[in-house]
C-alpha cells in the first residue's frame, strides 16, 4: 500500500515535468530554425560589410567611395530584415496572401476556438479535452493555415523568378530601361509574382527610388531569391557596372538551386513518406480501437488519468513528428 501511494502521488509530477520538457521542446523546435537563420544572417552581413570596411581603409581614394556605398546598401538591407521581423503576425497574413487584419485574424481564430471547445464538449468529458480541441482549432488550424498558403505561395514565386529575371536581362541588353523591364514582369508573368513586381511599380509611380521599391519588395517576399536581386540592384544603383551580366548569372544560381532543391525533394521522399506513416500510425490505431473496443479506450476520455496520458502521449508524439520532419528537411 506504501508503494501504491508513492506511486500515486510520484506520478502526475512525473507527467508534469515530462509535459514541460515537451512543450520547451516543441516552442524549441519552432522557434529555432528561424532564430539560428536570422542569427547566421546578420552574422554574414556584417563579416561582410567589415570586408568592405578594412578594403575602403586600404585602398585608394578611388576605389573607397564604391566600398563605402556597398558597405551601406548591405547595411541599409539588413535592416529592412531587422524591421521585417518586429511585425509577425501582419507580416505573416501579407506572405500567405491574405488581406486580413489583425482583428479579423483574431475574431476567425476565437470562432474556430469556440467551435473546438463545443467538439471537444460532445466528444469527451472533463476539462482537458475540450480545452484541447479549443487550443488546436483556435491556435492550431490558423497557424497552419497561414503556413500552408504561405508555402504554396512562396514556392509559386520561386519557380517564376528566374524567369522574371530573365527578362530583365534580356530586356536591358536591348537597351530597355530597367523600369520598362519590370513593366513587362508586372504583365507577363503569373501570379502572385506578377502582383509583387506590381507593388514595385506602384512604389515607383509615387516617387520611391528604385533601391528602397526594390528593397520593399524583398521585405515583403522572405526568399532568397528576393534577397539577392534586392542585393544586386542596389549595389548595381550605388557602384554602377553591367546590370545585365550580375543579373545573368544571378539567374543561372537561381535555376541551379531549383535543381538542386528538386534533386533534394527527390532523394527524400522516402523518408518523409515513412515519417507521415509513423505519425499517422497512432491515430489510425486508436480509430480503429474506438471501433472494435470502444469501452477499453474510452478510459483516456472520460478518467482525470487517462487524459494526462494522452496529452503526454500528443506531446511526445508531436515532439517526435517535429524532430522527423527536421531530420529530413533540408535547408540551403
Amino acid at each position: 500500500m506504501p508503494e501504491m501511494t508513492s506511486l500515486a502521488v510520484l506520478a502526475p509530477i512525473l507527467i508534469a515535468g515530462l509535459t514541460v520538457l515537451t512543450v520547451g521542446g516543441l516552442l524549441m523546435a519552432f522557434a529555432w530554425p528561424s532564430l539560428s537563420r536570422s542569427t547566421a544572417t546578420s552574422r554574414r552581413v556584417e563579416a561582410i560589410a567589415r570586408e568592405f570596411e578594412a578594403a575602403s581603409d586600404g585602398s585608394d581614394d578611388g576605389k573607397a567611395p564604391a566600398q563605402r556605398s556597398v558597405k551601406d546598401a548591405l547595411r541599409e538591407i539588413e535592416e529592412v530584415r531587422r524591421t521585417r521581423n518586429r511585425r509577425i503576425l501582419i507580416r505573416r497574413l501579407r506572405e500567405a496572401g491574405l488581406g486580413w487584419s489583425k482583428t479579423r485574424y483574431f475574431v476567425v481564430s476565437a470562432g474556430l476556438g469556440v467551435c473546438g471547445l463545443a467538439f471537444g464538449l460532445i466528444v469527451g468529458g472533463g476539462t482537458v479535452v475540450p480545452i484541447g480541441f479549443a487550443l488546436a482549432c483556435g491556435v492550431g488550424l490558423p497557424n497552419l493555415m497561414l503556413s500552408v498558403r504561405k508555402t504554396r505561395r512562396m514556392k509559386s514565386m520561386m519557380t517564376e523568378f528566374p524567369t522574371a529575371i530573365d527578362i530583365v536581362v534580356r530586356g536591358v541588353k536591348s537597351g530597355l530601361p530597367f523600369r520598362d523591364c519590370l513593366h513587362v514582369i508586372a504583365q507577363e508573368t503569373r501570379a502572385p509574382l506578377k502582383a509583387e513586381f506590381q507593388k514595385i511599380l506602384n512604389d515607383l509611380n509615387v516617387g520611391l527610388p528604385m533601391s528602397d521599391a526594390i528593397q520593399r519588395f524583398a521585405e515583403r517576399v522572405p526568399l532568397s531569391e528576393a534577397n539577392f536581386f534586392a542585393i544586386v540592384v542596389t549595389i548595381q544603383a550605388r557602384t554602377g557596372g553591367s546590370l545585365s551580366n550580375s543579373l545573368s548569372n544571378l539567374s543561372n544560381v537561381l535555376r541551379e538551386r531549383n535543381k538542386m532543391r528538386d534533386k533534394i525533394k527527390a532523394m527524400s521522399s522516402e523518408a518523409k513518406a515513412s515519417g507521415a506513416i509513423i505519425g499517422a500510425l497512432p491515430v489510425l490505431v486508436a480509430g480503429i480501437m474506438s471501433l472494435t473496443s470502444p469501452d477499453y479506450i474510452s478510459v483516456l476520455f472520460t478518467e482525470t488519468t487517462g487524459n494526462m496520458v494522452l496529452v503526454a502521449s500528443g506531446l511526445w508524439m508531436g515532439m517526435g513528428i517535429l524532430v522527423m520532419r527536421k531530420m529530413i528537411n533540408f535547408d540551403f
